[in-house]
């Protein structure tokens, strides 16, 4: 009798388990043999659906496509638990070894994770959830499952020396690892496993359900074109009439000064390019000559920004002349949950749909944003994680890195150290404001000679098209004294471009210069309130009144600051960081176009920063330097731009900060370092443990991944991801989810949902739903603003002093 892995919806076709096991295997394995853990994977990938070798998943599995109504309750049909049991058994018990225990603790997290999230080895109430299910759990089918999978899949010979290459690669990886960061690595290989896993299943599931096969990408031969394309770019550049002024021959020599550098072996490197430099053609050229040198199979843009996103994905499509194959990731548009849904693995209901769609960063060329990365590694949902085997092998260009929060700098060192040490990638850290990274405790591994541009202080000097003043140390101002002061700056400018930190005073200025406006001057509000889709609308008529020349002002919060293709005569700056400051000038005479132009720097007295801990400090920051500069205006190599201020800022920022770098959490008094990376001597829990049962835990791994992970948030405030009804094309994604539609065409939607989403606060879902404002789809796993809860003046509005925090996401 063939037992059931998943029926087919469409034609009730059944594939058995011995064909998923054996396929998600080699998937699995493909996925883990960049880092030398073919079989590690493999293993997870051969066991994870062990469980289902059972009469009683085969008669539920039945019953819930013939007679759902009778289908046995959620949680009765345990098929995650029964692969890990017999690694335990196999491994754990029976003459264990260090190396042997090992792989029963990294795999089979994985395996009793796979429709959840990884469980702690340890938690705070001092219970290993892992030895739960593992050791103590009962599974009165188990002997019957493990001769079935025996006589099916692998007989037991065979699987014994499949596990022995699995013990030998964990070896080696330990061998090669300082024993200091043991414990480090070995999170980050369980969460490699457990990635590698999930993708490979849910493809393998999503392949079967669609009847399709795995199409394989040329990375190679893909990229050997862009790089052609890119280069015939390069060339109709140095062709142009204006190639030889100044400004575009530094340009060209940046570029040039990528290419060399990309022949260097794979690591760590930064590229300094002053705003305006060229900096996205720059790092792909750099990202191109290195995947093909270097055999990588993808490349990948971080951005703080989404607008930052639209605008590079839009200008590196034109370049490469290629539409399908570049990803945009902007947001997770379906909610993520860990609830453990076995119940309805083997049949594809509304909710099955969701996980399966193809979501999974498997492009060779993706945009996304900070948030997304850093959610990969540690935040909790499968959909995350799912991600992060594609980040092995890959170029990794971070736009802006300056941006990382301050709470995530330890966490995201971690992170690219890994990729760096085990995974082959290779790492670009882009911006104007280099932040000190290796500055931390928790050092990021920055090769030796990493800057890319050569004599950069020169460089920013040649780059210099604005000058600050400072006004913000001399008083603070109000609402009412920016409208005079903005109509002073009109009288001599033609454009004014104010970033504030704050929503509430951003709507607030501009309801005030509304009032007083003249037909022959407009007005522009941007914040996140608005959707993509709503906020480039209105960037391309900014565009378009500043190549007619009509007067305009346009107040925005600090979304507007990094990458935003737009150029102002006039920029007033809210205080805050020098980084802000630095951003927001590169908005000023973007291009060079004029002479010297002037950036204002105003302290805004009605903002309130009180819940804006890291603007408040960084505010305070610049305000010394600042006062440092009008005492002796050769400090800091004698501009508030240069090199020496911005590290001079970055050390003061972390040095305050010290106490948070790890990412503290309130409610545990702990680091999250410490719970995902203790030892197993120095952990807390484990001392705990001991002095509460006068024993030791019968573990090697002690770590709290789900813990960790349950209090993870890049932004302090959880948001929610919302669809809103903008214009055409956010009303017809609307009406589209609520048609009955394929796997294949939801993940299109859902991508191209991304331009028409906003993020919303706990407090704003609660008050538009409270409201009858809001419409969900998938069994509330997707959510839609209705028609009358969104403007085209201001998107989504409510009340309330937030940063524009959100627009990270």
């Amino acid at each position: 009798m063939d037992f059931i892995a998943h029926i087919r919806q469409s034609d009730s076709e059944v594939q058995t388990v011995k064909d998923h096991l054996l396929e998600v295997k080699e998937l699995a394995e493909q996925y883990g043999e960049p880092i030398g853990m073919k079989h590690l994977c493999g293993l997870a990938g051969l066991l994870h659906d062990f469980g289902k070798y059972s009469n009683e998943f085969r008669e539920y599995i039945i019953a819930a496509v013939n007679t759902p109504e009778d289908a046995p309750k959620r949680g009765s049909v345990d098929h995650s638990t029964g692969g890990a049991k017999l690694l335990y058994k196999l491994l754990h018990t029976k003459n264990m070894t260090p190396g042997k225990a090992l792989v029963a603790e990294v795999v089979g997290n994985a395996i009793i994770s796979h429709h959840s999230y990884l469980h702690d080895f340890l938690t705070p109430e001092l219970e290993s959830k892992y030895l739960n299910r593992v050791r103590d759990k009962p599974l009165h089918e188990f002997d019957q499952m493990a001769e079935n999978f025996f006589v099916n899949v692998m007989s037991e010979n065979d699987f014994d020396q499949y596990i022995e290459k699995a013990i030998q690669e964990l070896l080696q990886f330990i061998q090669s690892v300082p024993s200091a960061s043991s414990e480090k690595q070995l999170m980050f290989v369980t969460k490699f496993v457990f990635s590698a896993l999930i993708d490979a299943d849910r493809t393998n599931t999503r392949l079967f359900e669609e009847n399709e096969t795995l199409k394989n990408l040329d990375h190679k031969t893909l990229f050997k074109k862009y790089y052609e394309r890119l280069h015939e770019k390069i060339t109709a550049f140095l062709n142009h009439p204006n190639a030889n002024t100044p400004i575009n021959q530094l340009r060209s020599k940046m570029s040039e000064q990528c290419e060399v550098a990309a022949e260097k072996e794979s690591g760590i490197y930064t590229l300094s390019i002053p705003t305006g430099g060229g900096k996205t053609l720059a790092s792909l050229r750099y990202g191109l000559k290195h995947a093909l040198l270097h055999h990588k199979k993808r490349i990948i843009y971080v951005v703080p920004f989404t607008t930052i996103i639209e605008q590079n994905a839009e200008e590196v499509r034109s370049i490469l002349k290629d539409t399908e194959n570049i990803l945009e990731h902007h947001s997770n548009v379906i909610l993520d949950d860990d609830d453990n849904d076995e119940h309805l693995d083997g049949t594809v209901t509304e909710k099955q749909k969701l996980k399966l769609a193809k979501d999974n960063w498997d492009a060779p060329i993706i945009f996304t944003t900070m948030v997304q990365f850093l959610n990969v590694f540690y935040a909790k949902g499968s959909r995350n994680i799912r991600r992060l085997h594609h980040l092995s092998e890959a170029v990794i260009i971070f736009d802006e890195v300056q941006k990382v929060p301050v709470k995530c700098i330890s966490l995201f060192n971690e992170a690219l150290n890994f990729l760096k040490n085990y995974c082959k990638s290779s790492i670009l850290l882009c911006t104007a404001t280099q932040p000190a990274l290796d500055f931390v405790q928790n050092k990021l591994e920055i090769h030796t000679d990493a800057e890319i541009v050569e004599n950069l202080e020169a460089v920013v000097d040649a780059f210099k098209r604005v000058e600050i003043i400072d006004k913000a140390t001399d008083k603070a101002v109000s609402t009412n004294d920016l409208v005079s002061f903005i109509d002073q700056q009109l009288e001599h400018v033609q454009s004014v471009l104010v970033v504030l930190n704050t929503k509430k005073v951003v709507k607030t200025l501009y309801e005030k210069l509304q009032q007083n406006r003249s037909d022959e001057t407009h007005i522009y509000h941007l914040s996140t309130s608005m959707c993509a889709a709503h906020r480039n609308d209105i960037l391309s008529k900014l565009r378009e009144d500043l190549d007619n020349k009509i007067p305009v002002i346009c107040i925005s919060t600090q979304l507007i600051e990094a990458g935003v293709d737009i150029s102002f005569d006039c920029v007033i700056r809210s205080l805050a960081g020098l980084d802000s400051i630095a951003q927001a000038a590169g908005r000023c005479n973007r291009h060079g176009e004029k002479d010297i132009q002037i950036v204002y720097v105003i302290d805004h007295q009605e903002e309130q920063l009180k819940f804006l801990k890291e603007i408040e400090i960084g505010k305070q920051i610049t305000r010394r330097i600042l006062i440092d500069m009008k005492r002796n205006q050769n400090e800091h190599g004698g501009n508030i731009l240069s090199p020496q201020a911005m590290e001079r800022y970055f050390q003061e920022l972390y040095l305050a900060f010290a106490n948070d770098l790890n990412y503290f959490i309130p409610a545990l008094k702990k680091d999250m370092m410490e719970l995902l990376t203790s030892s197993k001597d120095k952990f807390s829990y484990v001392q705990a443990y001991r002095s509460k049962y006068n024993a030791e835990v019968p573990l090697f791994i002690t770590n709290s991944y789900r813990t960790a992970a349950e209090h993870f948030r890049v932004i302090d405030n959880q948001t929610t991801s919302v669809i809103v009804p903008y214009e055409h094309g956010g009303k017809e994604i609307i009406t589209d989810l609520s048609g009955n539609i394929s796997m294949e065409e939801l993940a299109r939607i859902m991508r191209y949902a991304q331009h028409y989403t906003i993020n919303l606060y706990k407090y704003e879902l609660d008050l538009v739903m409270k409201n009858n404002g809001l419409v969900s789809f998938f069994d509330g796993k997707i959510y839609a603003l209705a028609e009358g809860a969104y403007s085209n003046e201001f998107g989504f509005d409510v009340e309330g002093d937030s940063a524009d925090e959100v627009y990270m996401i």
